[in-house]
């Protein structure tokens, strides 16, 4: 998934990345107000990690814009403050969660999943479709109960098309995702990922199906539904 951390501590942010990207995921890193909406604009994100306390300005009326202008992206809130207040300004203003500064980059990571799984529509630390179950947390892939072995980048595509079940997803919007702004360039590596991905998970009741010159589509097989 692609995950956008504004944080101006740089070792944080670092620390944040490598975590993240552990789990197969790629980031866009921000330092100030003005990065953070220049990476905004360039792509979409599946969750952003965001700091209060920029150069710049607050994170909290980057906040703000983002939700008057209609985007609904989840907002992972990183603060230094104590005062309740400013958490509640927070989450009044749509944040999804918050954290207060020092914290565990394992819980950090945990509510970030917390927060995919709320906005998809799950209850618990796995994705299910079909006979198909992902578990976030362990990174790990059954159907029907027995294993299926995908790579980390399988995994990540997945994952995307899990939490994006019935929405079109197009090709470069999807190589971002998988790759990030510096990965790799080349649309065709979305359309051999996808391949592998239907070949490994066929039968489990979870379709990919490719609308031509729109993109993607993952859904449930009717006799699943």
């Amino acid at each position: 998934m692609h995950f956008l951390i504004v944080e101006d501590t740089r070792d944080v942010a670092e620390a944040i990345e490598r975590r993240l990207e552990k789990a197969g995921h790629v980031s866009d890193r921000a330092e100030t107000l003005e990065d953070a909406w220049h990476f905004a604009a360039m792509a979409r994100h599946d969750l952003i990690v965001l700091d209060i306390n920029l150069p710049d300005g607050s994170g909290i009326a980057f906040l703000k814009r983002l939700r008057a202008e209609g985007n609904r992206v989840p907002v992972l809130v990183l603060t230094a403050r104590l005062a309740v207040n400013d958490r509640i300004d927070a989450l009044d203003l749509g944040a999804d969660d918050y954290m207060i500064k020092p914290f565990d980059l394992g819980e950090l990571e945990a509510r970030i999943r917390a927060i995919i799984r709320r906005r998809s529509g799950e209850a618990d630390r796995t994705l299910s479709a079909g006979r198909l179950t992902f578990d976030m947390a362990a990174r790990s892939v059954t159907i029907d109960g027995t294993p299926c072995e995908l790579t980390r980048r399988e995994q990540t595509l997945l994952e995307i098309f899990l939490t994006n079940r019935g929405r079109v997803l197009d090709k470069e919007d999807l190589l971002v995702r998988l790759f990030g702004h510096d990965g790799e360039k080349n649309p065709n590596a979305v359309e051999l990922y996808v391949g592998r991905l239907r070949r490994k998970i066929e039968g489990s009741g979870l379709e990919i199906k490719t609308l031509r010159g729109l993109g993607y589509q993952a859904v449930v097989a009717e006799a699943e539904a």
